[in-house]
């Protein structure tokens, strides 16, 4: 695994898009106060886990498959925790793109995901300036409701913890993020 962990400088990395197009030259922004996608999720179904009355699309897809989205909610929010305490120079996993070192691993990750049925739209090549965390994807886990456990597993998704023989490699980066180039177009 290339450590390119924390990072405060520019770097060159792959990113499959999927939930909508990107274009050369596009900016985007992850920091304290820009969150992606990821986000939004986990704290909508926080909230519909707290009882509250919680309306909306989002919402509405949530609750679709709540077992699910508990399970990813508990995950993230202890992975937060942990990474805020105990690791808060690399990048939240709620406020930044999740990409790939190479080409190669970009084009690995876009196959999973049309094979799980998700929408790619194209590969694209970043120029980041900020910071870069690569783990092991593996390291995720289905959350549960005793912190203690999600605690515990986030200490080794962060820690990089070899407990697979054959690592999935996702690199998270935040700060400022140029689409440098579009690779390849799958739509």
């Amino acid at each position: 695994m290339n450590q390119l962990n924390y990072i405060k400088e520019e770097a060159t990395v792959y990113h499959v898009v999927t939930e909508r197009p990107m274009y050369e030259g596009q900016s985007i922004v992850f920091d304290d106060e820009h969150h992606n996608s990821v986000y939004h999720r986990v704290m909508t179904c926080k909230r519909i886990l707290a009882g509250e009355n919680v309306t909306g699309d989002l919402a509405d897809f949530i609750r679709t498959d709540l077992d699910k989205w508990s399970k990813v909610t508990y995950r993230e929010l202890s992975l937060e925790k942990v990474r805020k305490e105990e690791f808060p120079q690399y990048p939240s996993r709620m406020a930044c793109l999740y990409t790939s070192q190479t080409l190669n691993e970009a084009k690995q990750w876009a196959k999973f995901f049309e094979e799980i049925g998700r929408n790619v739209f194209s590969i694209v090549k970043l120029k980041v300036n900020g910071s870069i965390f690569s783990g092991d994807a593996c390291n995720c886990f289905d959350g549960v409701s005793e912190e203690s456990v999600n605690d515990l597993k986030s200490r080794n998704y962060w820690r990089i913890a070899r407990l697979y023989d054959n690592p999935v490699i996702e690199t998270l980066v935040n700060g400022e993020i140029l689409v440098d180039k579009i690779i390849e177009e799958y739509r």
